[in-house]
């Protein structure tokens, strides 16, 4: 009972501190690219650390066969971060959150596809009101709707990469939790260190002191302390609690961005944002009776 009460706790801490990443990032002068390829060096070096401490060892020999898809995911994540910053750039904190959010959703019609898993009832209910949710999000004025239109189209691709690391993940099955986030993270600088050296290149030597001081909290602290804490109490909750749990990250996220930040949502922003988080929520969320058989 108690390891259950810590993992909880846990989920709550690294989920309410994921949730607070965009205040942070507004304030890191540099590319969007850039600011990527720092943050998995940093929980990289912060997770290899955590790995060596715990004496947790990777089994290098049994994941041969899967190195594309370790590098393919890492790409995924790396890119789907920079479409995330660009997001943070361009819209409200909260509406590029909630646009973000719409990857579960994404995961849903496509598991049938890949998978050749049916989709229920339910699940086609979510998809159908998630997606009228993310066009209350969008408003009349469309993806065409200036910065907050680009915003969100930058969320959604974001989540279209997020999505993509999801499904990737289901056919990686030798390595699994952290070991698999470290493999991924050193694949995400792999890929990002060329693609920021022919673009914006190196700019560290620009960053102000308030820079570097929250750059140094979204890789250390966002990242590689938030993803230890995070994999080491999904070990004692069901999917359910967890499932339940991760949504404290789109709320704060929220709440930050309306009460720090003195961002503005529109009401029909704000129920199109309820009817993402609480169907795709809906969506995870298996009846007693289905789970006992």
């Amino acid at each position: 009972m108690k390891q259950t009460i810590r993992s909880r706790l846990l989920l709550i801490a690294s989920m309410t501190i994921f949730g607070t990443i965009g205040v942070f990032v507004r304030n890191i002068p540099v590319s969007s690219g850039e600011l990527a390829l720092y943050r998995a060096i940093l929980a990289a070096v912060m997770i290899g650390v955590y790995l060596l401490l715990t004496k947790q060892k990777i089994r290098f020999g049994k994941i041969r066969k899967e190195i594309f898809l370790l590098l393919a995911s890492g790409a995924a994540l790396g890119f789907n971060w920079i479409l995330l910053f660009e997001a943070y750039k361009h819209t409200t904190v909260s509406v590029a959150t909630l646009s973000y959010y719409f990857a579960p959703v994404i995961v849903t019609a496509v598991c049938p596809i890949l998978f050749r898993e049916k989709m229920t009832g339910k699940q086609i209910v979510c998809f159908v009101l998630s997606t009228v949710g993310l066009v209350l999000i969008i408003g009349p004025g469309g993806i065409a709707g200036g910065e907050d239109g680009i915003g969100i189209l930058f969320g959604l691709g974001a989540a279209v990469l997020y999505a993509t690391v999801v499904l990737l993940n289901k056919f990686i099955g030798n390595v699994d939790g952290i070991s698999r986030t470290f493999l991924q993270f050193l694949s995400t600088i792999a890929v990002l260190l060329p693609y920021v050296l022919f673009t914006d290149g190196i700019t560290l030597g620009k960053l102000p002191a308030m820079g570097w001081v929250n750059l140094l909290i979204v890789g250390l602290i966002h990242t590689g302390l938030t993803y230890c804490m995070y994999f080491s109490s999904l070990k004692e909750l069901s999917g359910q609690q967890a499932a339940i749990l991760s949504y404290i990250d789109p709320l704060v996220s929220v709440l930050l961005s309306v009460t720090l930040l003195g961002e503005k949502m529109t009401p029909w922003q704000m129920i199109g944002g309820v009817m993402i988080l609480g169907f795709t929520l809906w969506n995870e969320l298996t009846p007693r009776s289905a789970k006992a058989e």
